[in-house]
């Protein structure tokens, strides 16, 4: 494999490792609260498909508003290592 190769495959690595820790807790949180409404569902007989629709959409909106600096951090630090490593790559390729 060619140096190019390797980078691409690298920065790719990276792109999805961080695509994978910023929506992680989102969705761990939106799969909590199904659960939590699942087993309410179970135990109560109620079958509304409003009753789960919209409180998932109220708490996975909440924790992406409590998360939004956490996130932005995240991608601006990708962002910006990314953009120190362009010259070192076009110099090399």
């Amino acid at each position: 494999m060619s140096d190019l190769e390797l980078y691409i495959i690298k920065l790719g690595q990276e792109m999805m490792f961080n695509a994978l820790l910023i929506s992680l807790p989102i969705l761990g949180v939106g799969l909590f609260v199904g659960l939590l409404i699942s087993l309410f569902q179970a135990a109560t007989q109620i079958h509304e498909q409003t009753l789960t629709i919209v409180p998932k959409l109220f708490v996975v909106g909440a924790t992406i508003i409590v998360l939004m600096p956490w996130l932005i951090e995240r991608l601006l630090d990708l962002t910006r290592r990314l953009f120190e490593k362009l010259p070192e790559a076009a110099r090399k390729f």
